[in-house]
C-alpha cells in the first residue's frame, strides 16, 4: 500500500478485490470515516455488508463484496460542494447520470450525494463508486 491515506488504501483495496472477483476484502486500519463510506456503499447496494473486527489495534472491517462495483476511489483534493453543485461532480467522477454515487462528508455526517441533495446541504466530496 502506498501513502498513508487509509480511505484511499481501503477503496483501492476494495476496487482491486472486486476486479479479481473476490467475495470479501479486509480493510485495515478501520476508521469512522471508512465505516461511514462503507455504510453508504451498503445503502446504495454496492456491497453485501461489512463487519467491524476488533484486533487490539485500530481494528479491521471485513467487507462482503458482491461484484457490484465497477470502480470506486477517493476524491482528492477534497472539494467543497454546495447543495446545488453536485451535478458538476457527478459529471466528473461518474460515468452516467443516476449511475453510481458520490460520497460526501457534511455537517450531518457522511452520506451519498443523493441524500445530501435531498436535504439541501453541501459538503466535501471524499469518494465515488459506480
Amino acid at each position: 500500500m502506498t501513502g498513508n491515506d487509509p480511505l484511499s488504501n481501503a477503496l483501492s483495496g476494495i476496487d482491486n478485490a472486486e476486479s479479481v472477483g473476490h467475495l470479501s476484502h479486509d480493510v485495515a486500519p478501520a476508521s469512522n470515516v471508512i465505516g461511514s463510506v462503507l455504510e453508504v456503499f451498503y445503502d446504495r447496494g454496492y456491497i453485501a455488508g461489512f463487519e467491524f473486527v476488533e484486533d487490539g489495534k485500530a481494528g479491521t472491517f471485513e467487507v462482503e463484496l458482491k461484484g457490484a462495483i465497477n470502480k470506486c476511489g477517493p476524491v482528492k483534493p477534497r472539494y467543497s460542494v454546495k447543495a446545488d453543485e453536485f451535478e458538476k461532480w457527478e459529471k466528473r467522477f461518474l460515468p452516467a447520470r443516476d449511475f453510481g454515487a458520490l460520497v460526501v462528508t457534511t455537517s450531518e455526517g457522511i452520506m451519498s450525494h443523493y441524500e445530501a441533495r435531498e436535504k439541501g446541504i453541501g459538503g466535501q466530496v471524499i469518494a465515488y463508486v459506480y
